[in-house]
């Protein structure tokens, strides 16, 4: 190849972040990263990496692991304990998961552990997209300052509400992220004061511990070097806020979860966590229910750009590693920007039926914790049995088949 192939990448964050260390490898592909916002940040909300997310990761970043857990303050997930948390059966045990089940840490520390590897001189700060066309010569795109430049291609990982969709899916309305008919309240606590609300008992094994019940369910887990505690409290979402969010109150807390929560064992201690700062507030969970496609001409999507989930299977984070992995892989073979529609055509075929059904086994893993699956309800047993099949897909995609089938595509694109 005489010259480069060139890219950039609309959105910073982990996504963006991810693709950037995949491609910035390559040696014909020169990458930029622009992001919207005055510098390269990610809210401080807890995010757990699997094993099979972990193994990805290594192929991009090798000694990913080491990387993390000596600069993003990554602990290891040890064992899970699903509880029953509100009504007659409150303490009863729905199942125990093994541990050593991958990494957990702060989304902030694990953005600025990835942007570290990256050269300074390719990332790009407030930079905000306003729009981009598609012309012979490559993709024109213009930033709200008023900037504009020419890429080969371009690869949207601007998130939920991304500017790069709305151009691949051609302004397809109907496809935009919409609720999934939940929200949640978050606080991340000092350990000390996790025992103290929550109780020693809850600590003397190192396991996560999800209590679900009736019009909701509760977590918490160690992050940050086991010196923080993330809790989380998620709730049954009947009305919807335009912006999103909600004011938490006692009594907005009280009023949403069944009564029979306040009799068990943690609701009190976790409303008392989530009321314990500044502004409590409540976010409505949305997600990318149906996606057509990922990719259109020179233009290709990526994390939650692509196919936001609901975070109840905490599989979104790996879906961005396998995005970035597979991408990577697809365009380190390409041999010329002719190639470049052919490469993103294969992504799309692999990556979204992957993608796909986590969405939709994640909203349904949200609806079981919260006793709206009308067939389980709060049983226990129930409840076990249809976790095991709802989950047992997310850790079985075989990283190496799955970058095969990509690039046996992207060869089979090329022949036509």
């Amino acid at each position: 190849m005489t010259s480069p192939i060139h890219i950039a990448v609309i959105g910073g964050g982990l996504a963006g972040a991810l693709v950037a260390n995949s491609l910035r490898k390559i040696p014909h592909v020169d990458v930029r990263v622009y992001e919207s916002a005055p510098e390269f940040s990610e809210r401080g909300l807890g995010i757990g990496l699997s094993k099979l997310a972990l193994q990805a990761l290594e192929e991009i970043i090798p000694s990913a692991t080491d990387l993390l857990r000596n600069d993003a303050g990554a602990v290891d997930i040890g064992a899970s304990r699903i509880v029953i948390g509100s009504g007659p059966k409150a303490g009863a045990l729905v199942c125990d998961i093994e541990g050593d089940a991958g990494l957990a840490m702060t989304r902030g520390p694990l953005l600025k552990a990835l942007l570290s590897l990256v050269p300074s001189d390719i990332l790009h700060t407030a930079k905000k997209l306003a729009s981009l066309e598609q012309t012979d010569a490559g993709v024109n795109i213009t930033f709200e300052d008023g900037t504009a430049t020419t890429f080969d291609a371009v690869i949207g990982a601007d998130g939920i509400f991304s500017t790069v969709r709305k151009h691949v899916l051609q302004g397809a309305e109907e496809h935009g992220a919409s609720p999934v008919g939940g929200w949640e309240c978050r606080n991340l606590v000092p350990v000390a004061k996790a025992k103290a609300v929550l109780g020693e008992k809850s600590f003397e094994v190192d396991r996560e511990y999800c209590w679900v019940g009736d019009g909701g369910f509760m977590m918490h887990a160690l992050v940050d070097d086991a010196t923080m505690v993330q809790c989380i409290v998620v709730c049954v979402e009947t009305d919807f806020p335009p912006d999103r969010k909600r004011k938490v109150t006692k009594e907005v807390l009280e009023n949403v979860l069944d009564k029979s929560w306040f009799d068990g064992p943690i609701a009190k201690q976790m409303v008392e966590i989530m009321l314990d700062q500044e502004n409590p507030a409540g976010y409505s969970i949305w997600e990318h229910k149906t996606t057509p496609t990922y990719s259109h001409g020179r233009a290709c999507l990526v994390g939650d750009a692509a196919h936001t989930t609901s975070p109840y299977q905490g599989a979104g984070g790996g879906l961005a590693i396998e995005d970035a992995f597979i991408l990577g892989n697809l365009l380190s073979i390409i041999s010329s920007t002719a190639e470049l529609e052919a490469a993103f055509k294969a992504f799309d075929a692999v990556r979204r039926p992957r993608c796909q059904k986590v969405i939709d086994t994640s909203r349904a893993s949200g609806q079981l914790f919260s006793g709206q699956n009308l067939d389980v309800g709060i049983d226990a047993e129930k409840m076990a049995i249809e976790m095991s099949v709802l989950f047992e897909h997310i850790d079985a995609l075989d990283l190496q088949a799955h970058k095969q089938a990509a690039l046996d595509e992207l060869r089979r694109q090329l022949a036509h």
